[in-house]
């Protein structure tokens, strides 16, 4: 039987086994042991191998791809979905949707399992990360000292405490509410805005965002990518935020105004930033390099050995589920 390792070519046109569309070659760190996304009960139809152009590979194999193991690096268009008549579920590595073409799934009536609740502990643990980072100035203190500075200038300027800080976080999903959690063992006093007021938790909502802000020291995103959220964090909101304030970006990066933020945060309009999602990534604003006061990761929030290890487990689980008409391990449900 050929492999189904997605990182080794196969030749599946053979096979009698349901085919698994894959229209991007998977980044190399989602590689964890041996075979990653492997099972014998599928095989991997690999777009990125093909010589010929996508539409006509897509049209040659559109009538037996009933599944599609999609990513965030590889969007899923209407252009694509038309191409494929018989597809019936999408399994996708990313918590977050916003790669997919959402009403045409909705419309053609394919089913998509998300990542669910597998990264939620490791981006909070990251977001509190970021919001140490920068209120204690922890990287900048770091800089300080190996460049030498410190016999040389003194001591470093002094931090702020984390206990007792007002954070305001934006989107109480699995994310939002594991960040919450990390950060009542600190004291910190907890609201948040959502698309919906959450009944199962105390924390004080507040509909308007520009309002949490007013009343937060810190601001932690953590929704999703919609249109709706698309620069919802604007000039307003981070003024409301304030000279004190700082923020904190876990979830995409267009969700905030980067330009008017990059601006807010040189001239003092804002205290600092703890950013691991930009809004043309790779691409960062050069300003931020030169701040002390913001602490940059590249989009790295969701990825640990135990998260990766997760992930393949789970994205088999969910196609091997489909292909043997069981109920999918993360079905993604509309709120």
């Amino acid at each position: 039987m050929a492999s189904t390792d997605p990182q080794e070519p196969v030749q599946i046109q053979d096979s009698p086994l349901p085919k698994v569309l894959l229209l991007k070659k998977p980044p190399a760190f989602f590689i964890i042991g041996e075979q990653p996304f492997t099972s014998t009960k599928f095989h991997y139809l690999k777009a990125y191998e093909s010589p010929l152009p996508l539409d006509q590979f897509l049209a040659t194999h559109a009538l037996s791809i009933q599944a599609i193991l999609s990513s965030a690096i590889a969007p899923l268009t209407v252009d694509i979905l038309q191409l494929l008549p018989a597809v019936r579920v999408v399994v996708t590595t990313s918590a977050g949707l916003n790669h997919l073409d959402l009403p045409e799934c909705r419309r053609r009536g394919i089913t998509i399992a998300n990542t669910g609740s597998i990264y939620s502990a490791d981006v909070a643990d990251l977001a509190v990360g970021l919001l140490i980072d920068v209120f204690r100035k922890i990287s900048a203190g770091n800089r300080y000292v190996k460049q030498g500075l410190w016999p040389i200038r003194g001591d470093y300027p002094l931090g702020s405490k984390l206990a007792g800080k007002r954070v305001g976080i934006v989107g109480l999903g699995n994310i939002g509410y594991e960040v919450a959690k990390r950060l009542e063992a600190f004291a910190c006093c907890i609201s948040y805005n959502s698309r919906k007021k959450k009944p199962f938790v105390s924390y004080p909502f507040y509909e308007n965002v520009c309002e949490l802000a007013a009343n937060s020291d810190a601001l932690i995103i953590c929704c999703g990518l919609t249109d709706q959220t698309h620069h919802m964090i604007n000039k307003e909101v981070l003024l409301a935020l304030g000279k004190t304030g700082v923020i904190v970006n876990i979830g995409r990066g267009p969700i905030i105004d980067e330009k008017e933020m990059v601006r807010c945060l040189v001239e003092g309009e804002i205290a600092g930033a703890g950013l691991d999602v930009f809004e043309n990534e790779p691409d960062v604003p050069k300003e931020l390099f030169e701040l002390d006061n913001v602490v940059l990761s590249p989009h790295c929030a969701v990825f640990t050995h135990e998260s990766l290890k997760a992930l393949s487990e789970l994205v088999v689980g969910n196609l091997e589920a489909f292909f043997s008409n069981k109920p999918l391990l993360s079905e993604y449900v509309d709120e």
